[in-house]
């Protein structure tokens, strides 16, 4: 696999503590960071080894770039996709995609115009305990899916504690947490949700313009219903994802993570039994190695691609609209 030359669009917390390790440690090269406040770049590339920093224009500009990881803030996400895709740099674009359908489809469609490759930097889906549960599904190991639920409430770090609470568009719990869960649920069940409704509050010890805590509840075409407790403000629970079906029940435990953790344990008429996972790989490596691979063709495609991420952000975008407007919606 050929090693890329990135450049960061965003001198984010995730770039500095998950990405650039990942990056590096597959043998890949940081070439350099933009962001819209240039100052902070500086400062930024200096803490993290990176030799060169400036304007966001001016680093998809350059030459020795070869592919962009883009970790502004979510309401950037399309501008700085689509002119990363006029310069012909690759595209691994952080979650939500988009902040609208449209966006999301703009983003898509511009990638594929140039020619470029356009992934999603969901984690969760390329995860040894995620890839195990699709297995045993696709395999039939618990017969017809008739329901799913999903944990994923958890205490958001004090570090984080800025944009994510606030009323622009890209903030709240729904954005940042459910949009994962879609990605998640999305191909596991090999479809999108037909309707939905949501519920959202705030929790938090903090002053939050945006939801910090939702529950939602999804209808699929062939009746599966899907539960998700999405927050902010949950210090103790374990996340999870169960998978129940008419002839058994996945419960994966500590597998909605950052981290290559977690069990899976299948429970049917045998009895109960934990599932071997073989694949404990960095999530970040995954995610960071499967674009370059399909970046060089030995891949047909990134392990989120842009058209997952636009699904998974329309999903996320229904249950905000669901909670908002306390009435069902049909996608």
């Amino acid at each position: 696999m050929a090693a890329l030359r990135w450049g960061l669009i965003g001198a984010s917390d995730v770039a500095a503590t998950r990405m650039i390790p990942a990056m590096r440690r597959l043998g890949h090269e940081v070439a350099g960071v933009g962001d819209p406040t240039p100052d902070w770049a500086a400062t930024y590339a200096e803490r993290n080894g990176i030799p060169f920093s400036g304007t966001v224009e001016e680093l998809a500009a350059r030459d020795d770039v070869d592919a962009v990881y883009i970790s502004t803030k979510n309401e950037y996400h399309r501008d700085h996709t689509l002119l990363a895709a006029a310069a012909g740099k690759h595209v691994l674009c952080e979650k939500p995609l988009a902040l609208s359908a449209d966006d999301g489809r703009r983003m898509v469609d511009a990638c594929e115009a140039a020619g470029v490759i356009l992934g999603t930097n969901h984690h969760l889906p390329g995860a040894g305990t995620h890839s195990k549960v699709r297995e045993l599904v696709a395999g039939g190991a618990v017969g017809r899916v008739l329901a799913v639920r999903v944990f994923h409430a958890v205490m958001l770090p004090e570090r984080l504690q800025g944009w994510r609470l606030g009323s622009r568009a890209g903030g709240g719990v729904a954005l940042d947490v459910t949009c994962h869960d879609a990605a998640v649920i999305n191909p596991l069940l090999g479809a999108l949700p037909v309707d939905l409704v949501a519920l959202a509050t705030h929790q938090g010890p903090w002053e939050a313009a945006a939801e910090d805590a939702l529950m939602s509840t999804m209808r699929y075409a062939d009746g599966t219903l899907v539960q998700t407790h999405d927050a902010f403000t949950v210090q103790y629970a374990p996340t999870g994802l169960h998978v129940i079906g008419s002839d058994g029940a996945i419960f994966a435990t500590a597998v909605m993570t950052q981290d290559p953790i977690g069990t899976v344990v299948l429970r049917d008429a045998s009895g109960e039994r934990e599932i071997e996972v073989a694949n404990r790989r960095d999530l970040y490596e995954i995610s960071v190695g499967g674009f370059a691979a399909a970046v060089s063709g030995e891949s047909e495609r990134p392990v989120v691609t842009g058209l997952d991420g636009l699904r998974a952000a329309q999903v996320a975008l229904a249950v905000r609209q669901a909670a908002e407007s306390g009435e069902r919606v049909v996608l």
